[in-house]
């Protein structure tokens, strides 16, 4: 994906974008949290449908690299304004 500098890029979609994924983020943090505090990890492997399991594990794969990219280019900014 090109960078926002060479690509023209519709900034308040942008923004309106992240802040709906902040607040979709925060119901399946809290979702998860649900099922971590009442389940231990060999429960939810024993009883848990492993289909969803596996989606549910390869979307946060997914989500984590994704802003571990962001974070980079968050640092790799403040350190060129340093």
């Amino acid at each position: 994906m090109e960078s926002g500098t060479k690509r023209q890029i519709d900034i308040s979609r942008l923004r309106a974008d992240l802040a709906a994924t902040a607040v979709e983020m925060l119901s399946a943090h809290c979702a998860a949290d649900r099922v971590r505090l009442q389940y231990s990890p060999q429960d939810v492997v024993a009883f848990g449908e492993r289909r969803a399991l596996e989606r549910s594990i390869a979307s946060a794969e997914a989500l984590h690299r994704f802003f571990s990219q962001v974070q980079a280019e968050i640092n790799r900014a403040e350190d060129a304004n340093r």
